[in-house]
């Protein structure tokens, strides 16, 4: 699964003034994705089976931190920062979720890799799902975690009852032109630890030094546009899943991993429809944000679902 041979070129970090945390026992590399320059953290066994995961907003590849250690005894692991998000390059492109999986996935060829397992959170999710659609062929599985996928479970209109509206409000706000760059410009602190602390179901998940450095990554060299950019390109994910999907169906073995006090109850059933093989799990005592919540659940949930299939 991994070529020796075909070493990654490491192409440079491209936003050299965000700190750069370091997870023992994985090494930092920049690939070129593509024509961009993607950053991916990579450890584990290199001859086991590999596993890429992906994270969602407004989290980088640091959201897998706990989960990764307890994946890198049997399995060649591989965390990745989408286009835009922690340590890859933030271009001025299409952010839409098909356009964002071809980078993806030519991360992972440049990393040596030919056929691998993807598991993804949150807007990680909405790039999995399309990238399962374009390059099923060279992909194991799929696991997407407690995300509403663009045109598929994404729902057309913001709940307005109370009880539901503060899990979605801020899809309607990050598609209003310039208004929020505007407000969040010099305060993506205030909000992200919105995010992190309203979300989870302990809000001392997170400490302070994990919200400062999820909000200098959103802060740092257009990070922020380049977040909005995944909401506001929403609409042409849908409409490219749509047409992916009249042509065919997902065939690789998908599971769903919801939580107690997540967003989407049902993972597996929100994806069975366009599926073949869709299994799923509750991981209990969590909000939206299980790998910091319950990553030995997690991390235990996808050794089941990688071992029971080989």
């Amino acid at each position: 699964m991994n070529d020796p041979a075909s070493a990654p070129r490491d192409c440079g970090n491209p936003v050299r003034d965000l700190p750069l945390p370091d997870l023992a026992g994985f090494t930092h590399r920049w690939v070129d994705a593509g024509g961009v320059r993607l950053h991916a953290v990579e450890g584990g066994q290199p001859d086991g089976p590999a596993i890429v995961l992906l994270a969602g907003f407004p989290q980088t590849w640091w959201a897998w931190r706990k989960v990764m250690p307890n994946l890198a005894d049997r399995f060649h692991v591989i965390a990745i920062d989408l286009p835009g998000q922690g340590h890859s390059e933030r271009p001025d492109i299409s952010y839409d979720t098909h356009t964002a999986a071809a980078h993806v996935h030519a991360a992972v060829k440049a990393l040596g890799v030919s056929t691998y397992w993807l598991a993804a959170h949150d807007i990680g999710a909405w790039v999995a799902f399309s990238l399962a659609l374009k390059y099923q062929s060279q992909l194991r599985g799929l696991a997407l975690l407690d995300a509403g996928i663009p045109g598929i479970t994404l729902p057309d209109a913001i709940p307005t009852d109370p009880e539901q509206a503060w899990k979605t409000w801020h899809f309607a706000f990050h598609l209003v032109p310039d208004l929020p760059e505007t407000l969040l410009a010099g305060r993506e602190r205030e909000y992200v630890s919105w995010f992190l602390k309203a979300k989870t179901l302990s809000s001392d998940t997170f400490d302070d030094a994990e919200i400062e450095q999820y909000a200098a990554s959103v802060a740092a060299d257009g990070g922020l546009r380049a977040s909005l950019a995944y909401y506001r390109d929403a609409a042409e994910s849908a409409q490219k899943n749509h047409e992916a999907l009249a042509q065919q169906r997902l065939t690789v073995p998908i599971l769903g991993i919801s939580s107690s006090h997540g967003s989407i109850p049902d993972m597996a059933a929100s994806i069975r429809p366009w599926a073949d093989r869709a299994t799923g799990i509750v991981v209990p005592d969590a909000g939206h944000f299980i790998p910091d919540e319950q990553p030995d659940a997690v991390a235990a949930a996808l050794t089941d679902f990688i071992t029971e299939d080989d």
